[in-house]
């Protein structure tokens, strides 16, 4: 089933259980798909949508891929179809970027939201610690950039999974047909590192979140995403944080079975 995003861009969804609508935001690289280890438990409690963001699994993008405020405005056409207007938000990686600009911009949309591991460099800027941090990331994902500018997909996918996102050796554990979801969605992520604004924040917008969040963090993720979290939760007035043990960057696919019931119980709370 299709909705109609910004720009007359089709996203793909699925709808599983009933009740209160659950939008589910997959992070870079991924799709709807990703989510599928979580959404039968979550969908006992919730009317659970899940859907391709632009560029991704079977949703459709314009040449130029779209931008971060792009992906905003296709969650907001996604929950004022499906959702009557207003939905709790789970979403992971990008994803949580995502939902932390929509709650940011739309704070009528989201109801509670759930954000693991957002890489939101932007507030790392503040102090000088913090910038040594994102800067090392940025000259990570430069690199990265440059490895697709050469149309170099599957060097780049590797280069990303072992040195951004999961850790060392980890593209070999991946099973072929996640390495080929990598593959196929290269374009659209080097779409995302074109856009000046994909990991940025803008600190006040983020200090008048009302929603209640949950944001998390995985205790094996790569270590800048902590500090991320850290500063995340002391700026929103309505959010707490969570250490996931013995997780990393991607719980709802490794450990669903603690992933689900943490989510679970802050969005009905």
């Amino acid at each position: 089933m299709e909705v109609e995003g910004v720009d007359g861009t089709a996203l793909t969804y699925d709808v599983a259980g009933d009740g209160v609508p659950l939008v589910l935001i997959h992070g870079s690289w991924g799709e709807r798909q990703t989510w599928g280890f979580v959404v039968p438990a979550l969908a006992e409690s919730f009317r659970v949508i899940s859907y391709d963001r632009r560029g991704h699994g079977e949703s459709t993008a314009p040449p130029d891929g779209g931008t971060v405020h792009d992906d905003v405005a296709d969650v907001v056409s996604v929950i004022d179809a499906l959702g009557d207007g207003r939905a709790h938000v789970a979403a992971n990686s990008y994803g949580a970027c995502i939902a932390l600009r929509l709650a940011a911009a739309h704070p009528e949309r989201v109801a509670r939201m759930v954000c693991h591991e957002p890489p939101m460099l932007g507030v790392l800027d503040a102090d000088e610690n913090g910038k040594a941090i994102a800067d090392e990331e940025r000259r990570k994902l430069a690199e990265v950039r440059q490895i697709l500018e050469r149309g170099e997909y599957a060097e780049a996918a590797e280069y990303f999974v072992e040195r951004v996102a999961l850790g060392p050796g980890m593209w070999s554990e991946l099973p072929p047909p996640l390495q080929q979801m990598f593959v196929d969605h290269a374009r659209t992520f080097l779409g995302e590192l074109r856009d000046p604004d994909a990991l940025g924040a803008d600190l006040d917008s983020l200090a008048r979140v009302s929603a209640p969040g949950l944001l998390t963090h995985g205790e094996q993720s790569p270590a800048f995403f902590a500090p991320i979290v850290e500063r995340l939760g002391r700026l929103l007035p309505n959010a707490r944080q969570r250490l996931l043990s013995g997780t990393g960057h991607v719980p709802h696919m490794t450990h669903p079975d603690e992933y689900v019931p943490g989510v679970r119980d802050f969005l009905l709370e």
